[in-house]
């Protein structure tokens, strides 16, 4: 289990510096992590960051664009409501543009 921890502050540390109004996915957290295969635990990682508002879980979803895990927010649309105050535009659940506003930390942060 300390292990996990470990990755979820790993996690934490990326998600962490998401810029407003972009979003990244599970898988490209956990490719920058060198974990490619462990998308799911960075959504686990998400879902027990909600109580820590330091951590912009809404700015997760899944590789397609969709807001996969907005069940775990609380009230029914506060992941969409979150990421449209930012101007991301979402149509049924999914990003509009999503190549336009996804944000890629292997590109965009220092090599581990």
């Amino acid at each position: 289990m300390k292990e996990s921890i470990n990755f979820f502050e790993k996690v934490y540390e990326v998600a962490a510096q998401i810029p407003f109004g972009r979003v990244t996915s599970y898988g490209a957290i956990a490719t920058y992590l060198g974990a490619a295969r462990s998308a799911r635990m960075v959504g686990w990682a998400m879902n027990a960051s909600h109580n820590n508002n330091d951590i912009p879980a809404h700015r997760v979803v899944n590789r397609k664009g969709l807001l996969t895990g907005k069940h775990h927010f609380d009230g029914t649309n506060l992941m969409q409501q979150l990421l449209e105050s930012e101007g991301v535009i979402i149509k049924e659940n999914q990003i509009q543009n999503f190549e336009t506003v996804f944000w890629d930390p292997s590109k965009e942060l220092p090599i581990l």
